[in-house]
């Protein structure tokens, strides 16, 4: 009778405990659907994928330190423009384009202050690189290249229905 009553207390408590883990498992799982947990940059990870997936005719006149000093001054682009977060507050208000010729001389500018000298083909080839990784790990959009197109068809539109047409870049 003895023997008994342990297993039945024994399989009340490994009953309670599975209860009680599974509903821990829902509640996470539920704030977790509520409030999606933030990305994660790691600078380590980011330079060697940078440095293992740049195209081959930055590769062969940039160094590792090079890299790295570009995705630095790339990331400290961000932090000026408010898109890097210590993770409190994590979206800017409202959209933040980062990207372009901006990104390029502020980059070229600041590593000049350094005394290094990079050309803008170099750096492109290292943002455009860190950006397709950060688009990877899903800590920026993607592109915004149709907003941007729309916007300026509107500019022009509106321009041309006050009478001289604007002249159009070549697409």
């Amino acid at each position: 009778m003895a023997l008994v009553f342990v297993v039945v207390i024994g399989a009340l408590t490994v009953a309670v405990v599975l209860v009680v883990a599974s509903l821990a498992v829902l509640r996470e799982a539920a704030r977790m659907d509520r409030e999606p947990p933030t990305r994660a940059f790691d600078a380590g990870e980011a330079l060697a994928w940078v440095v293992q997936h740049i195209p081959d005719e930055a590769a062969g006149s940039l160094t590792v330190d090079d890299v790295e000093r570009i995705i630095d001054l790339q990331l400290e682009y961000f932090r000026r423009k408010g898109v890097s977060r210590n993770g409190k507050d994590t979206k800017p208000a409202g959209t933040v384009v980062v990207g372009g010729s901006e990104t390029i001389e502020y980059i070229i500018g600041r590593a000049a202050d350094d005394g290094a000298v990079y050309t803008p083909d170099q750096v492109h080839a290292v943002i455009e690189t860190q950006l397709t990784y950060l688009r990877s790990i899903g800590v920026v959009g993607d592109r915004v290249d149709e907003g941007i197109d729309e916007g300026i068809d509107d500019a022009i539109d509106a321009d041309s229905d006050e009478g001289d047409e604007p002249d159009r870049p070549n697409s």
